[in-house]
Order: structure tokens, then C-alpha cells, then sequence
């Protein structure tokens, strides 16, 4: 009788056996997504990415295993970490920032790659066309040019007695010299001086607004960059507890009390990334998609901010902001 019951166990055991190979024969095995971000993530960057993956019905740790590598805010060990990724054989790289972009191009011309960046991607020398981008490359861009002058435009409505406004630049920011040069050439324009000031680090930040003091600048642009970005919220609550109307771009650095923002729509920007991040886990080709690129900008101002720094807000900015927060 225990000879018979063991063999039985036995059939039963080879049987499941054999049904869980079947099993796993059928089921591919969960693509791997790498995720290369210029700087430290932030909450909404990757909801937003996220969302636009479930679109293509992908979902991190159901069906898709995601490795997330940060430069957090130091571009040079970009390299290394696409590197990592590559050697890790993902399935996909999405870049988030120009720095992470340029970094993943260069480690691989076999693994797929989508950008997710906030300038123009034929300048930057990531694609040739914005048609037919290359063989293992494709992406989301936004605004293409212009945001420094834009920002400082505004920012001198806002201030029109004011003879010398700041531009805060990431001195580690391949777009750096370009940002300045925009800046200087509408500041000769419209009769301001231009005081530039440096951070590529939080500790940094400090020193950059005590410099703006020191100048007697009467308020500060912030130009574009990923590591500015994930540390919007910071850059806002230092410009009002310093008292300097600034202007830079997103939700978070206007309400945490920087004057105005003006930019990309960054949550769309990073949806739609996610979203060609799925279509190409699904299947499809990077050859066979264009260049995705941004509906538009916008444009946040803070009244509350602008009532503290004793601004009148004009008009005219008023009239033109997507949102105000009173």
C-alpha cells in the first residue's frame, strides 16, 4: 500500500511538473525596463511616466520589471550608469533630461532608447529629424526655444524699474553657455544688466542668493535644468523666505512661493514618454515614430507671493497665465 500511495505521489508530482513548464512556455518572461534620470526623481515625474505606461498596458512589478539608476544632480556619473544598464541587457532605456539622453545614446546603439527632454533634440544632437529620428532612438520633447527670454521677459514686466535681474545657471548643464547668450542678448535689448550666478549642488544654493543679494538684483531667473527641477519646492521656498521675486517652471516651484512660473507641461512631457516607453515594450519600432512634442507652455502666477514682495501684478500677466494661485 505505501509502494502504491508513493507512486502515486510521484505521477502527480511529474504532472504538475510538467504543466508549470507548459505554463512558463506560454508566458514570455516580464520585459526590463531601465530608467536613467539626470537628477532625483520626483513624485510627479514618475506618476506621470507610470501612467503613461499602464496606457500600453504595462505595469512595474505586475508584468515589467523597472531598474531606476539616478545621477541625482551629478551629470559625469551619467556615463557609468547607462553603462550599468546596458550591461544589465534591459529590455528599454528611458532617459529623463538631456544629460541622461546624450549619456544613453552613447552607451548603445542596440538597446532602444526614449528621452524624455525639455529641448530641442536636433540641437542637442540627439536625432537628425524629428520624422525619422534613427534606428534605436525616439523621445519627447518640449518647448524648443526661448524660455530663458521668455522667463526674463516676464519677469522684467513684473519689475520694470529694476536695473539688474539674476539668472541662476547649473554650471554642469551642456545647454549652459546657450542659456546665458539667450539671457544677455534680450538683456541688451530691453536695457537690463544680467548677473549670473552658479549652483550644481543644493549647498550651492545659498551662496548663488547671497551673491543676488550682495548685486542688488531685483529678482532672478532660474534656467532650465533636471537637477533645478527636482529641487523646485526648494528653489521656491528660498526665493520667497530671501524675498527675491523669481520666476523658473512647475506647479511645485510656484507654490512653494516663487513669484510666476513659465514652461513646458512637464506632466504631459513625461506621459507621453511613458506612453512610448509602452508602445515600444509592446513592440513597435523607434524608426517607425516621430519625435513626440509638447501641446504648449504653461504659465502659473503667485499672487499671494506678489501681495508679500509688494508686487502689483500687471495686467497683462495676469490675463496670460494658465493659473493663479491666490
Amino acid at each position: 500500500m505505501a509502494m502504491k500511495l508513493t507512486r502515486r505521489k510521484c505521477v502527480a508530482a511529474i504532472g504538475t511538473a510538467l504543466l508549470s513548464r507548459r505554463l512558463n512556455a506560454q508566458q514570455p518572461p516580464k520585459p526590463t525596463l531601465g530608467i536613467l534620470d539626470s537628477a532625483a526623481a520626483t513624485a510627479f515625474k514618475l506618476s506621470a511616466f507610470y501612467e503613461g505606461l499602464k496606457v500600453e498596458g504595462f505595469s512595474r512589478n505586475q508584468n515589467l520589471t523597472v531598474e531606476y539608476h539616478s545621477a541625482d544632480g551629478d551629470y559625469a556619473r551619467l556615463p557609468e550608469l547607462a553603462a550599468d544598464l546596458v550591461n544589465r541587457q534591459v529590455t528599454l532605456i528611458s532617459a529623463f533630461g538631456t544629460s541622461a539622453a546624450l549619456a544613453a545614446k552613447a552607451a548603445t546603439t542596440k538597446i532602444s532608447i526614449v528621452f524624455a527632454v525639455d529641448a530641442n533634440p536636433i540641437e542637442i544632437g540627439l536625432v537628425a529629424s524629428l520624422n525619422h529620428p534613427g534606428a534605436n532612438i525616439i523621445g519627447v520633447a518640449g518647448m524648443a526655444d526661448g524660455r530663458e527670454r521668455r522667463r526674463l521677459e516676464l519677469l522684467h514686466a513684473a519689475l520694470p524699474t529694476a536695473p539688474v535681474l539674476g539668472l541662476l545657471l547649473n554650471p554642469q548643464n551642456s545647454s549652459h553657455d546657450a542659456q546665458s547668450n539667450d539671457a544677455f542678448a534680450l538683456a541688451q535689448e530691453i536695457g537690463v544688466q544680467i548677473r549670473l550666478v552658479r549652483a550644481n549642488t543644493g549647498r550651492e544654493f545659498g551662496n548663488a542668493f547671497a551673491e543676488l543679494s550682495q548685486s542688488r538684483a531685483g529678482g532672478l531667473v532660474i534656467a532650465d535644468d533636471e537637477f533645478f527641477l527636482s529641487a523646485s519646492a526648494e528653489l521656491g521656498a528660498l526665493a520667497i523666505r530671501q524675498s527675491v521675486p523669481a520666476i523658473f517652471q512647475g506647479a511645485a516651484f510656484a507654490s512653494a512661493g516663487g513669484l510666476m512660473s513659465y514652461g513646458t507641461r512637464l506632466a504631459e512631457l513625461y506621459h507621453q514618454a511613458g506612453t512610448y516607453s509602452g508602445l515600444i515594450l509592446a513592440g513597435a519600432a523607434p524608426a517607425d515614430l516621430p519625435i513626440y512634442q509638447s501641446s504648449g507652455a504653461e504659465m502659473i502666477v503667485n499672487l499671494r507671493s506678489a501681495k508679500s514682495l509688494g508686487i502689483v501684478m500687471p495686467q497683462a500677466i495676469i490675463d496670460q497665465a494658465t493659473t493663479l494661485l491666490r
